[in-house]
């Protein structure tokens, strides 16, 4: 089965139960797993955007717990940003002026090409204008 990418907005709706999209991505994630394991893809940037995001609100132990389930799951390939990496989304991020691509989201698309993946599990409707398909 196609992996599909894992970003942000997605992980940030699904552990906090105050955001306006965790029930979709609650619902979603619990029909997600009745299917036969589908491989998910994310970046070191990801995680680092799910840990300043709980953590700055106060929630450290949050940020651990969400973080450490990702990298500790069988299910989930995590993508270290490495220079080559990091160029290759500048690059993109440079030549995407006339959008408001975040560096984050710039390195996730060029994974997605770079591994062929079509779908993210995200919210932001920039993976969407770059090219490819969400969910949910």
């Amino acid at each position: 089965m196609t992996p599909l990418f894992l970003d942000t907005g997605f992980l940030l709706a699904l552990e906090s139960a105050d955001d306006q999209h965790h029930a979709v991505a609650l619902r979603y994630w619990q029909s997600f797993e009745k299917e036969d394991s589908v491989p998910l893809v994310t970046t070191s940037y990801v995680l680092d955007e799910v840990a300043t995001f709980f953590n700055a609100r106060g929630f450290h132990a949050k940020a651990i717990e969400a973080c450490s389930d990702l990298m500790n799951s069988p299910s989930v390939l995590l993508l270290h940003v490495d220079e080559d990496l990091f160029h290759e989304g500048w690059r993109y991020f440079a030549r995407h002026h006339d959008k408001r691509y975040s560096l984050t989201d710039c390195i996730s698309f060029v994974v997605m090409k770079r591994m062929k993946l079509k779908t993210a599990l995200s919210f932001d409707h920039h993976f969407v204008q770059a090219g490819f398909e969400r969910r949910p």
